[in-house]
């Protein structure tokens, strides 16, 4: 059996569809089903059981074996990066990933956990390394410190353990995500609802809509995974994104493009985002290149138009 946490979550649920199509291994879904609007992401998928959240660290605490797991992909996680509630972020994402890393290294059990490119705050170095490790939210900060936390203790550990730092990802099943979807699932209802994609106006140095991130579709996210569970002698923390930062306006053409119509509005940059805001990504890869990973990743003309594909499909 392989274990998804948070699988009717936007990344779970690629992640299990893709398990779908490439094992016949049972996949429990673990997640907290409070916003029942998710329930949509597991309809298509076939899944051995679910568990809720809180019964499942129950069950792990209790030292349930659940029949025998061959590997845990954890993507469980508060990822509301405008949430300042520190107590509840830490219990959600430092100390449940702790509980369930315990539990694999006893059985020796793979562990393949979603990590964040919010570690690195407003730095402009993307290296896995502490010198660039510097988090603008709480968010960014309760999974670095699990980043940490995995670090000290790498080399007693006996289990594969790989962190992905997830850059800006995008892609279907993302719907219930509400204001922290992507920028490509936003820019295209706005298109459907007004012919306008409404864009930030320039801002930290940048003119407007050329900040720029580097958005990586979640097909590709995916393959990380799958190769990380077809290699277990690799672990680490490894930045998971393209390499290759584009601007916000790349993704707006990208939309207008796909609908063959449509225009650019610039609206004024949020206030409460000043300080808080990452006008520049890019994941330097050499370290996931290294461990031999050699896959491609979508530009965003390329990833977009695959997910106003799928979108249309549906």
């Amino acid at each position: 059996m392989i274990i998804v946490t948070g699988g009717a979550g936007f990344i779970g649920s690629n992640l299990i569809a893709a398990l779908n199509r490439h094992t016949a291994e049972p996949v429990l879904v673990v997640d907290d089903l409070e916003d029942g609007h998710k329930f949509v992401n597991l309809v298509d998928l076939t899944i051995a059981d679910y568990l809720d959240r809180d019964d499942f660290l129950d069950r792990i605490d209790a030292g349930d074996d659940f029949g025998g797991v061959s590997a845990v992909f954890h993507q469980g996680a508060c990822s509301t990066t405008t949430e300042w509630d520190g107590r509840m972020m830490m219990a959600r994402n430092f100390e449940y990933s702790k509980r369930l890393l315990a539990w694999c290294e006893t059985r020796r059990v793979p562990f393949i956990y979603a990590s964040s490119a919010a570690v690195y705050g407003g730095n402009t170095t993307f290296v896995e390394h502490p010198a660039n490790e510097k988090p603008l939210n709480v968010y960014g900060y309760s999974k670095l410190l699990f980043d940490q936390y995995y670090r000290r203790h790498a080399t007693s550990l006996n289990t594969q353990v790989a962190g992905l730092r997830y850059f800006n990802v995008y892609g279907p099943r993302e719907q219930h995500k509400g204001s922290m979807a992507s920028v490509a699932f936003h820019f295209n209802n706005q298109l459907i609802a007004s012919d306008r994609v409404r864009v930030f106006e320039g801002s930290h140095g940048y003119d407007d809509g050329e900040q720029r991130r580097d958005f990586v579709y979640v097909d590709d996210v995916v393959a990380v995974n799958l190769w990380l569970l077809e290699h277990p002698t690799v672990s680490g923390v490894f930045n998971c994104g393209t390499g290759q930062a584009e601007p916000f306006n790349a993704m707006a053409h990208g939309v207008i493009d796909w609908h063959g119509r449509g225009e650019i509005e610039y609206i004024p940059f949020p206030e409460h985002l000043v300080g808080a805001y990452q006008s520049f990504t890019e994941a330097d890869l050499s370290n996931l290149r290294a461990a031999g990973y050699d896959g491609v990743f979508r530009s965003v003309a390329d990833g977009v138009r695959a997910y106003l594909d799928t979108l249309d499909a549906q």
